[in-house]
């Protein structure tokens, strides 16, 4: 009997410890696995060993075809508050995520419904050559009240409250064209 219940005992304890989340490590400039090649997020060559990426933006891969990501009001090399002027600098803005999917117009229209209103390009990290087909379609949601000041395209600067943002940068119905 004793046995029985140290075996339900144990088998409890690692169905809990399986349920458990595990604790991510978000990352600037890591490298993604798209179709079993490494990639980066096509952007400003500030990461280690002139890895590029999104500037501000912090990721984890969470399984295939899936990223997490933390977009924080940095911008390349550092460059304090440049998303926004009126946020203090290195503060969260927004938490990010994306899917690893082929650009098609029913997939912009479909994407952009849910919120996922603006896609970001890879590079191989072997030779900088953009993936042929496939991009990240990013969610941006909102965890305060900011001005966005565009970054990089300042004709996208709006008001932005807690919430997804479909106003982020939407360029989803842009074809991707490699």
């Amino acid at each position: 009997m004793r046995a029985l219940n140290l075996l339900v005992v144990l088998t409890m304890l690692f169905a809990v410890a399986i349920a458990a989340p595990v604790s991510a490590k978000f990352e600037h400039a890591i490298v993604f696995d798209v179709d079993g090649e490494d990639y980066y997020m096509a952007g400003a060559p500030d990461g280690p060993g002139g890895a590029t990426d999104i500037p501000g933006h912090y990721w984890v891969q969470a399984g295939p075809g899936q990223v997490e990501g933390k977009h924080l009001n940095t911008g390349p090399g550092g460059a304090p508050q440049w998303w926004s002027s009126d946020a203090p600098d290195g503060e969260l803005l927004y938490k990010v995520h994306g899917i690893i999917d082929v650009w098609t117009e029913s997939k912009a229209e479909d994407y952009a419904s849910r919120g996922y209103v603006h896609y970001h390009e890879f590079e191989r990290v072997s030779d900088g050559m953009p993936h042929p087909t496939k991009v990240v379609w990013l969610k941006h949601t909102a965890r305060t009240s900011f001005t966005l000041d565009g970054g990089p395209m300042p004709q996208f600067a709006h008001s932005v409250t807690p919430g997804v943002d479909y106003e982020f940068i939407p360029i989803g119905f842009m074809p991707y064209t490699p």
